[in-house]
This record gives C-alpha cells, sequence and structure tokens, in this order.
C-alpha cells in the first residue's frame, strides 16, 4: 500500500516503462531468491521466517510498481469511448494468467517442492518481463507526429489539424491508426 502510494510522486520523475520493467524483474529475482534460501536453509523455520517476511514485503512493493501504473498505461493507450474494452481485456488477460499459473504453482509444490516452484515461477516471471522489454518500445512518446496520406483534406480527422494530412498528437490505435508507424513521422 506504501508503495502504490509512493509511485505518483515516482512517476512523475520517471516514465511508466522503467519503473514497471524494474519491478517486474524485482520480482523474478526475487523469486529466485527466495528459492535459494529454500535450498540453503531447507525446512529451518527459524532461519526461513525472516527471509520470508523480507521477501514478502518486496514482492509486495515489486507487484505494486508492476500493477499501479498499468492503468495509466491503459489510459494514455486507448480513447474514452474504448477504455471499458480495454480494462476488461486487460483483467481477462491477467486472470487468464492466474489460471495458469496458481494450478502451476500448486502442482509443481506437490510434485517438486517449494525450491522447484519458486524457480519455475520465478524464471515465468523473467520471461514476461523479458517479453515486456523487448515488445514495449524504448522510445515510446505519447504524441507521434504522422501523416494520412489516404485522408482527404475535408475527412474530418485532417480537418481538425486545418487540412495538414501531416500532424502530430496523442497517438491511440483506433480507426484512424491501424497500426502503431515503423518510425516517428510515418504511419
Amino acid at each position: 500500500m506504501a508503495t502504490a502510494l509512493a509511485l505518483p510522486r515516482l512517476l512523475d520523475r520517471f516514465p511508466d516503462r522503467p519503473v514497471m520493467l524494474s519491478a517486474a524483474g524485482v520480482l523474478g529475482l526475487l523469486l529466485l531468491v527466495f528459492a535459494a534460501g529454500f535450498r540453503l536453509f531447507g525446512t529451518d523455520k527459524d532461519a526461513l521466517w525472516p527471509l520470508l517476511l523480507v521477501v514478502w514485503s518486496l514482492l509486495g512493493i515489486g507487484y505494486s510498481g508492476v500493477l499501479t501504473p498499468s492503468g495509466r498505461l491503459l489510459r494514455r493507450s486507448s480513447h474514452p469511448v474504448d477504455r471499458p474494452a480495454l480494462f476488461a481485456a486487460q483483467f481477462a488477460l491477467s486472470h487468464a494468467a492466474w489460471l495458469i499459473t496458481y494450478p502451476l504453482a500448486g502442482w509443481l509444490g506437490a510434485r517438486g517442492g517449494m525450491t522447484v516452484t519458486l524457480c519455475v515461477l520465478g524464471l515465468v516471471t523473467l520471461l514476461g518481463y523479458l517479453l515486456a522489454a523487448t515488445l514495449w518500445p524504448a522510445h515510446d512518446p505519447d504524441v507521434v507526429e504522422h501523416e494520412h496520406p489516404e485522408l482527404g483534406p475535408d475527412h474530418p480527422h485532417v480537418a481538425a489539424t486545418n487540412g495538414s494530412r501531416r500532424h502530430a498528437h496523442s497517438f491511440v490505435i483506433d480507426e484512424h491508426h491501424r497500426r502503431w508507424p515503423e518510425k516517428v513521422g510515418s504511419e
């Protein structure tokens, strides 16, 4: 909760991408650290208990660092009319991931023990981190200059920019912008 409350000030200073990716990377590494703790200490509760408390707290911080900015990211990526559908899709996708990982955690825990379970879930988390770092462009401006050679100067989208087919505005995928520009200045 403290992290979620502190994030708005942090996000005023840093973009969403590095905050979210850092938090996701920390989550994966923490799971691997906890797996190492289980490997080292076995079932010694006196040794594991302090480690559990520290890792659990840090996992909460990392989880907040990934999830709290996601609403900002979804809002930035959509028009107001599309947001209910986008938020519903994100909710469904996140719960589909839980539908896979919760049974996986239970099955692995029963079959392979906590060390194996934490390693596998840590690696799954780091795979998600790598996918996000690869698929989410490092340069992701909100306002993108682009042009619409296919639209006439009287088209409402172009007319709103004084008839210029080349213009800049907050860029989201919609009926006038079917795909992300391959490079700034083209669509």
